[in-house]
Order: structure tokens, then C-alpha cells, then sequence
């Protein structure tokens, strides 16, 4: 389905979004990937949410990417006798491994973990930071308090721990069943949560097994400041801002924002920008105009995609939030300014054969009135390395592959088409013409760039770049010759 805007639109089906006719209407408005939250549905919900997209995507003949967001390991605190207690500045307060009810001086934390990486002077913020605790004396069973931030604390609300790096599993129990499950219905991408160090991704590789690409999500101050270690062996990034800012201080998180979008960039990977873009929506047919600016800094930045969460799944509003990210999308690159920083922030790309190609296709594109790149792509390295340039012009990524077009869907700018496998190269010509004159990017007039790599069939070895006329007439009399 032609985009007329090159950033890529994440909506999170649930509640409010769990039929054919508003999945239909969602991808029409504007999605072009959905998000399975794994932390809401059990295993049917998900099954049918994943064929209405499924039978969506072969009706309307344009490739999808599912999302599977997986939950992660959850710290709670345990129950209070009385429901909840209030904590004020000051107070002592203990966590404990007690079955025993909680009171106002003491709650139940059911995680050994946290007590064996906790040390005096550590901070543990409870219910998204509205109460913070600083440790003054801890041991294996329990740790002591200094309340520093008070307010109510309830039943089995979430625990953040940003100052120490946890012995914890990215994959629970639960999410290594939920891996398989989506794995084996055919997700594209797996959003692995509470990720901290490469290890975690590398262990969901594993799972796995290449069924589903790997998206780590940003969420822990760890995971930051051993990113480049994260991002080499992740084949895409979310940045989740919601936790993010929870551990760390909220003036923080948008240069970190910045900073992880422009290396996922200079690393060929694609990057999700999340959480709170149209919070607002949830309730309202309009946004702020607060967030509507978020949304364009993230499109500024240069980010793949930008994601609707409780928009999309539980508010009343999920196709005027699709709509509006849309709009904003468009408006963001018809600016002059959008274009000069996207150049300005291009990096010189690697050394390969296949990087040259892809630098040399922009640069035609550039200087010259060609109307589209056109990439055949068997498993999409070459797709991303040419979204990467963020090319002026459009990019036809043709794949004969199913799973590598429905993958490409999270990339920027990438326009996703089937092709027959091809064994020559003016066949490979031939058909990219024609998906650049079947998506109206191109007449019979136009030229546009062809990218493809000789062996075919063979996996990151583009090494040919032609410009093309998209006549056909004309392609077929240059072969004779």
C-alpha cells in the first residue's frame, strides 16, 4: 500500500482494536506494523489478532509486519493487610522475603534477585517513581529504607531498581512460552523487554532460531550505557521511553533519544521511538499540540517508526490517532528543514561492495531525475543499507520472499513488493520498472535506479547498479544490442 511519507507507523492492536473492520481500517489509515502486547491477551486473543492481520494483509495485497512485544520480568512488591498504606518523606521502610501482609512499615518484595545485587545508598522507585526508597542497610533477605519521596504504596505495584544491574533473565518463564507460541504462528519481529546486556538478545536469538527478527527495548539505564554492545548483536532497537524515564531523570531521556536513534541509523538497523506520543488520544479526537511536536522530533531525528500504544489498543479514538501520526509524518517531510537535517546527519556508510552500490544509487538519485531506488533484497541487508542513506526519492525493496517484505515494513522509507525469483538481470529490471509503475512512483517516461547483486539468490551480494528507463520497449532493445 503506497505511503505518501517515509517514516513507519506502529499501532498496538487490544480492546479497541480487535476485529477485521478496524484492523482493515487501521492498516488504511496508516499502520503499517502491528504491535502484539504479550503482557494483555492470552494465547487465542493473540492467534486472532494474528489471522484477522493476516487475512487484512492478503486482501488488500500489501505486506505487514507483526510485532510480538514480549513482557519481560515483572518486580512487584507484595499485598498490604489494609489495601494500602501511605509512606511519608523520611519514614523507615523495609522490604522483606515475609509472606506476611504488609503495613506501613514493611511490604513483601518476592524477589531474592534484587536483595543479591542491592548495596546502601541504591534507590528502588515503586508504582512508575511516584515512591522512592533509598537503602541504608540491606542483606539476602531484606533491605532497610529512608522513604525519599513519599506516597501511597498499594497492592503488587511495580518495582524499578535503575541502580544496579540485576541478575534477572530478560526471558521469564512466561515469556519463553509466549516466544515459542508467536514464533510458531509466524511473527516478524520479537520487542524483547528488560534487556540489559548482549546476552539477553543473544539468548532470544537462540529461541528463536531465525524464525522472528530480534528488537531489544531500551528501557533499563544499563542497557544505555552498553548500547553499541546491545545494538550489534539486536537486529532492531525500541526506545521506550516510559521506563526510561521512570529510571532515569526525565531531562535525560531525550538526548539519549538522540543519541540511540542516530546510531541505529549509522548501523543499518531500525529504531521504534515509544510511549506517550498520543497519550491524549486515549480520550480525546485531538491531540496537544505538546505531543504532536514529540511526534515530528522523532520524524526530525530521523527515526524508523514512531508507535501508538494505549491509542491504538484500549482508546476511543484509535483511527484518528493513526491518522494524525500520519499527518504529522507527511507534514514533517514536505519541510525544507527535515531534509537538511536528515543529510546533515548522514555518516559515511562501511567499505563494503554493497555500501558503495547503495551510496552510489542516492547520489544519482540526487543529481539526476530518477523517481525511485528499486533493491532485490533476498534477506533485506540491502533494503536497510539503502534506507540507512534516507534517500530523497523512494525505495522499492523486491524480495521474493514474503518474510523479508513483511520485515522491511519497520524501515524507513522502504516501499515493500513480491517479485518471481529472477536469474538475470534484465529480468530483474523488468520487474523492478514494473513495481515502480504499479505504485505509481514512475511512468513509462521515468528512469529509475536498479540495485541487485550477481549470483542472484544470494544473500548480501549486490555488486550491479543500472539506471533503468521504465519503458520496456526500451530495457528489451538495450538487451539486444
Amino acid at each position: 500500500m503506497k505511503r505518501h511519507r517515509n517514516v513507519k507507523i506502529v499501532a498496538t492492536l487490544g480492546p479497541a482494536s480487535d476485529d477485521y473492520e478496524m484492523i482493515r481500517a487501521l492498516h488504511e489509515a496508516g499502520a503499517d506494523v502491528f504491535r502484539l502486547n504479550m503482557s494483555h491477551g492470552d494465547h487465542a486473543e493473540i492467534k486472532r489478532r494474528h489471522e484477522i492481520i493476516r487475512k487484512v494483509e492478503k486482501d488488500l495485497d500489501s505486506p505487514i509486519a507483526i510485532l510480538a512485544d514480549l513482557q519481560g520480568p515483572k518486580l512487584r512488591v507484595g499485598v498490604f493487610k489494609n489495601g494500602e498504606e501511605e509512606l511519608v518523606e523520611g519514614a523507615a521502610f523495609r522490604l522483606d522475603l515475609d509472606d506476611a501482609e504488609g503495613d506501613a512499615t514493611r511490604v513483601k518484595l518476592p524477589h531474592k534477585e534484587i536483595f543479591d545485587a542491592l548495596e546502601p545508598g541504591a534507590h528502588l522507585l515503586v508504582n512508575d517513581g511516584k515512591i522512592k526508597l533509598r537503602v541504608k542497610d540491606c542483606g539476602a533477605t531484606f533491605a532497610d529504607c529512608e522513604v525519599v519521596v513519599g506516597g501511597t504504596i498499594s497492592n503488587r505495584k511495580g518495582v524499578n531498581v535503575p541502580d544496579v544491574t540485576l541478575p534477572l533473565a530478560a526471558l521469564s518463564p512466561k515469556d519463553r512460552k509466549d516466544l515459542e507460541f508467536v514464533c510458531d504462528l509466524g511473527v516478524d519481529w520479537l520487542a524483547l523487554s528488560f534487556v540489559q546486556r548482549p546476552a539477553d538478545v543473544e539468548e532470544a536469538r537462540e529461541l528463536a532460531k531465525g524464525r522472528a527478527a530480534i528488537l531489544s527495548k531500551i528501557e533499563k539505564p544499563n542497557a544505555v550505557k552498553v548500547f553499541d554492545e546491545i545494538l550489534k548483536v539486536s537486529d532492531g532497537v525500541m526506545v521506550a521511553r516510559g521506563d526510561l524515564g521512570v529510571e532515569l531523570p526525565v531531562q535525560n531521556v531525550p538526548p539519549i533519544q538522540k543519541q540511540l536513534v542516530r546510531k541505529c541509523r549509522a548501523a543499518a538497523k531500525p529504531v521504534i521511538v515509544a510511549t506517550q506520543m498520543l497519550e491524549s488520544m486515549i480520550e480525546s479526537p485531538m491531540p496537544t499540540r505538546a505531543e504532536v511536536s514529540d511526534v515530528a522530533t522523532a520524524i526530525y531525528e530521523g527515526a524508523d517508526a514512531i508507535m501508538l500504544s494505549a491509542e491504538s489498543a484500549a482508546g476511543s479514538y484509535p483511527i484518528e490517532a493513526v491518522t494524525t501520526m500520519s499527518n504529522v509524518a507527511a507534514e514533517v517531510e514536505s519541510d525544507p528543514t527535515y531534509t537538511e537535517i536528515i543529510e546533515a546527519s548522514r555518516k559515511a556508510g562501511g567499505v563494503t561492495v554493497a555500501d558503495g552500490i547503495v551510496s552510489a544509487a542516492r547520489e544519482i538519485a540526487e543529481k539526476t531525475d530518477v523517481k525511485a531506488i528499486c533493491c532485490f533484497s533476498q534477506s533485506g541487508t540491502t533494503a536497510l543499507l539503502v534506507s540507512r542513506e534516507r534517500p530523497r526519492v523512494p525505495i522499492i525493496a523486491l524480495t521474493n520472499h514474503i518474510e523479508t517484505a513483511r520485515r522491511l515494513c519497520l524501515s524507513w522509507g522502504t516501499n515493500c513488493a513480491l517479485s518471481g525469483p529472477v536469474d538475470r538481470f534484465k529480468d530483474a529490471v523488468i520487474a523492478a520498472v514494473r513495481a515502480a509503475r504499479a505504485q505509481d512512483l514512475a511512468t513509462e517516461e521515468d528512469m529509475i535506479v536498479v540495485t541487485a547483486g550477481v549470483p542472484f539468490n544470494t544473500p548480501g551480494s549486490t555488486n550491479i547498479l543500472r539506471v533503468a528507463p521504465c519503458a520496456e520497449d526500451l530495457i528489451y532493445a538495450a538487451a539486444s544490442e
